[in-house]
């Protein structure tokens, strides 16, 4: 028997990364939000590893931010250690990584959603959703208590019907031995979903006190770390390095001799696993070339001496990681704080969802997060922002928010979910955005800023502010434009410094910047700008400007896509009505409903000949069949 227990706009079940966002998203859209999870002292918890960021990954963060979202405040409140990658290399692979207070961060962001407007909190295991008309409505929990709502948000990550595994040992659980959410997967099967397994693990962690760090090589932090907000101004003081080591042949020998012991290759384990983040025993037996394999040691905080042994992913008998970390230099005592272990779980098929994550066949229900099969808190948190946008904007009547491929990262992750589905945890990488170039680590604010004000999520100040920033860069780019730089010695001794080739004649300061190895910096003493300008508007000017001509060809393909992205497919079309598609494209673009012909183009199994049978049906007002006649 229940007993109705309130009515709020949307529900969001589950406060991972994914669900801190979006009840964040849902709150700051306007819409009266409950959030429910399991256990309110583990909101945001990193059950894996303890950072934020990487390629793709990082420019996820930035995105959520430009949006409105909380992910990079509150790891530029926390991280112990921020560092840029790839800064050899061009921009568009750049990405910032930030090497976390595990149990701080989860303080910042439950302090941030308790004091978030129209969002309530409330601890509860979530079992079952009210669905009235084939709608969702709302969700029941195991003490009965129904809360109605308008629309709900599943982002259970890897909880439902979870499953531990360490050697010979499995036992039903959820990450760090929270509770196991079994009730609410096996009613997902009741109303129709369809369900994988998947597996992802863990590396042991270990007492710090007992490494030898004299024995392995420090990563120190950057000096003057960048942030993944645009609203941090501050960089915490006394960063915390992390240090490298390596496994060796001895270390291969042990795991090789105990991969019967594996539950990987024992067959206790049946979810996949992702393929780009490989467990040790895996990486050995796919690797077995490679004479060693890097190992980081990641402090997990500031007040804590648990140290999270990057790269050491296992699900090997305990006293066999035991052995393996000793094998390795500056490991030879160490203790082991908590065994690592393998997770099996259940995620839902992604091609169930609109690309608004709206669930196809149970309207005013969304999902987000690691449910979908994705791995990793970015990926996570990017989902989460979206699901809350739309899932508000459902509930309160207003437009739905679809951002494409050229846009953003997030726009790749949910295309790519949505539309090709995934048969292994999915994670996000710079070769998956064919539009790398303009999706990057620096811009994020210059493309989705606009987006997050018109949604109300950004404030009025920091919106002028970026308005500010917007024009400073059109300015000094128009400056460049017009400013001649003559071959004065001085202007050539700088030039000669570079390597560069002297001038002839005069030049504008904006062709003189396109050069490879001119930089803003050369420019500004050169002919420095009477407006002191910040570090942020100096690098897009110099972004631009260097790459404008990569740019202006990656905007013209946009153009051609967005030919087929406005080419709309029909809600009501019936793919059985045309002739001459191929049996395999014709049952996939079925199952997937594209909403447009460009979307319909990125299905696995069409191909260039069913879309252009395609095309001729909409064009011919879908009267015409279309025949290999």
């Amino acid at each position: 028997m229940t007993y109705e227990a309130g009515h709020y706009d949307v529900i969001v079940i589950g406060a991972g990364h994914a669900g801190c966002e979006a009840a964040v998203a849902s709150a700051r859209r306007g819409a009266n939000t409950l959030m429910l999870t399991l256990n309110l002292d583990m909101v945001a918890f990193m059950p894996c590893n303890p950072s934020v960021g990487g390629p793709a990954k990082g420019v996820v963060v930035r995105e959520v931010d430009a949006l409105g979202g909380v992910m990079g405040k509150v790891i530029d409140k926390t991280y112990i250690q921020m560092r840029m990658l790839n800064t050899g290399k061009g921009p568009a692979v750049r990405a910032l990584r930030a090497q976390a207070d595990k149990p701080l961060y989860i303080t910042e962001m439950k302090n941030l959603l308790e004091n978030q407007e129209n969002l309530t909190m409330r601890q509860a295991m979530v079992e079952r959703l009210i669905i009235e008309d084939g709608e969702c409505r709302g969700v029941i929990t195991e003490t009965k208590a129904a809360y109605r709502a308008d629309a709900v948000i599943i982002t259970t990550g890897t909880f439902m019907r979870a499953r531990v595994i360490i050697g010979d040992l499995s036992y039903e659980s959820g990450p760090n031995n929270q509770r196991a959410s079994v009730k609410l997967s096996e009613h997902l099967e009741e109303i129709g979903f369809q369900l994988v397994r998947f597996k992802t693990g863990t590396p042991p962690r270990v007492l710090s006190q007992s490494i030898d760090y004299s024995k392995t090589e420090i990563q120190p932090g950057d000096d003057n770390p960048q942030h993944f907000s645009y609203e941090t101004k501050k960089a915490l003081p006394d960063q915390i390095p992390c240090w490298l080591t390596y496994t060796n042949e001895f270390t291969h020998e042990i795991i090789n001799e105990n991969l019967g012991l594996s539950a990987m290759y024992s067959g206790m384990i049946k979810g996949t696993g992702p393929r780009y983040c490989p467990s040790i025993e895996d990486k050995v037996v796919r690797f077995h070339d490679k004479p060693r394999h890097q190992i980081f040691l990641e402090p997990e905080g500031r007040n804590t001496e648990e140290v999270y042994v990057q790269g050491l992913s296992t699900s090997l008998p305990e006293f066999v990681q035991r052995d393996i970390l000793r094998s390795i230099a500056g490991l030879e005592n160490v203790e082991i704080m908590r065994s690592g272990y393998a997770i099996e779980y259940d995620s839902v098929v992604p091609t169930q969802l609109w690309p608004t994550l709206e669930v196809k066949n149970t309207p005013r229900l969304f999902t987000a997060g690691q449910i979908n099969g994705t791995s990793g808190y970015e990926e996570a948190a990017g989902q989460g922002i979206m699901a809350g946008i739309n899932a508000a904007s459902k509930a309160l009547g207003k437009e739905s928010v679809i951002l494409d491929r050229s846009q953003a990262y997030i726009g790749v992750l949910i295309d790519d979910l949505v539309t090709k589905g995934t048969n292994e945890p999915y994670r996000l990488l710079t070769s998956r955005a064919e539009y790398r170039l303009l999706l990057r680590h620096d811009n994020a604010d210059l493309r989705l800023t606009e987006i997050g004000y018109q949604l109300g999520m950004i404030t009025e100040d920091r919106y002028q502010q970026f308005l500010t920033k917007k024009g400073l860069i059109e300015e000094e780019k128009q400056r460049l434009a017009s400013v001649m730089i003559k071959p004065t010695e001085e202007v050539q001794q700088l030039i000669n410094e570079t390597g560069g080739t002297l001038l002839k004649e005069a030049i504008k300061a904006f062709d003189l910047l396109k050069r490879p190895e001119i930089n803003y910096e050369l420019i500004e003493k050169i002919s420095a700008s009477e407006i002191e300008l910040s570090g942020e508007v100096k690098e897009q000017v110099e972004i631009q400007i260097k790459y404008q001509g990569y740019i202006d060809k990656s905007n013209q393909q946009v153009d051609r896509m967005k030919k087929m992205e406005n080419k709309k497919i029909p809600e009501d079309i019936d793919y059985n009505d045309i002739g001459g598609i191929a049996t395999e494209a014709r049952e996939k673009l079925k199952t997937v409903r594209p909403l447009s012909v460009g979307q319909a183009s990125r299905i696995s199994g069409v191909n260039p000949a069913d879309v252009s049978i395609l095309l001729v049906y909409i064009e011919q007002g879908n009267i015409a069949r279309v025949s290999n006649e």
